[in-house]
């Protein structure tokens, strides 16, 4: 409970202090008068229409990630099994690619085309994958396999692209809370508010999915139709968050291990994973805004945090034979 309450009032200074950064410093003061709907010249635009979705973007954007990555890691038993590495943000992505670049469509459109291509791809690993029993290991194999094609895919997109349309696809796909509007976000946040109790409500069942398929089984858990209601739950959260930032790199990969050291191993893990989530996010965000000459996207800091960890990972199960 501890770290948890640190974990949310850390996700509450970021917000604050996204809402009070940028070109311009505005008091706190200031800030509150124009998001109560005070005419404050300079002050009600900057605040509500640019830092104020930018803001909750990467607050449900981040939760989303964060709870997604580590429902499939502890259900998966594996901290590769993660909706980045097996490929199924990058399903998102090219539905959301597709729909920029070749339909020109955007916004509600951008979101149902992402949901369909995240479902497919969780599908079309599970067909790849399936053996005479359930194999993490050779869902990962496959998964990163099809993330190798999906990743060409995006690719040939881009290059057959008209110019104009270029700078949003390479925007959208390197993750970024950049042009986030209030009316992108409703179905973000629906999602967020439905699939985040179901998975909490399967938090005993997907602690026990841990264990592996026997044990679970032999605990009363219908290890099939759990699986289903938690992929499809995290896959909706991560298809929707991938819609409205892009695919913001390693979070949900990140965000699960993180909540794990904090926490400790055996207790449930879901909401310090979604605030762990929020919080690289936010931090990330004001990092690539501040902290250089130049301002980055937040999947550019987000990327060079999690690609040492993946790095070391690796390392560390080819160590142990797991690989």
């Amino acid at each position: 409970m501890l770290v948890t309450s640190l974990l949310a009032v850390l996700a509450c200074v970021l917000c604050c202090t996204m809402l009070l950064l940028g070109n311009t410093i505005y008091s706190v003061q200031d800030v509150i008068r124009a998001l109560s709907g005070e005419p404050l010249k300079g002050v009600s635009f900057a605040v509500n229409t640019i830092r104020l979705p930018r803001m909750l973007a990467g607050l449900f954007a981040g939760f989303a990630f964060g709870i997604a990555g580590y429902t499939f890691q502890t259900m998966l038993r594996n901290p590769l099994a993660n909706p980045n590495v097996i490929g199924i943000t990058s399903g998102s992505s090219v539905a959301a690619v597709f729909c920029i670049i070749i339909l020109q469509a955007s916004g509600a459109v951008i979101s149902v085309a992402s949901i369909i291509g995240g479902l497919a791809t969780v599908i079309l690993i599970y067909l790849l994958s399936r053996g005479r029993s359930f194999s993490i290991g050779r869902l990962i194999l496959v998964g990163i396999g099809i993330q190798a094609m999906i990743d060409a895919a995006i690719s040939y997109l881009m290059l057959v692209s008209a110019e104009q349309d270029l700078p949003a696809a390479i925007r959208w796909l390197t993750g970024s809370l950049n042009g986030a509007q209030m009316d992108r976000l409703p179905p973000l946040m629906i999602i967020v508010v439905i699939c985040t109790p179901i998975i909490i409500i399967l938090g005993r069942q997907l602690s026990l999915l841990e264990l592996g398929e026997q044990a679970a089984t032999s605990l009363g858990v219908n290890t099939d139709k759990t699986r289903i209601v938690l992929i499809i739950s995290s896959v909706c959260m991560i298809a929707i968050a991938t819609a409205t930032t892009g695919p913001i790199a390693f979070v949900s990969f990140l965000a699960g291990p993180i909540a794990i050291r904090l926490v400790g191993i055996g207790l449930s893990n879901i909401i310090p994973a979604g605030l762990v989530g929020i919080n690289l996010v936010l931090a990330a965000d004001l990092i690539g805004q501040f902290a250089f000459p130049y301002r980055f996207p937040v999947g550019v800091i987000t990327g060079l945090l999690g690609a040492p960890y993946l790095i070391f990972l690796l390392i560390r199960m080819n160590r142990k034979g797991e690989l």
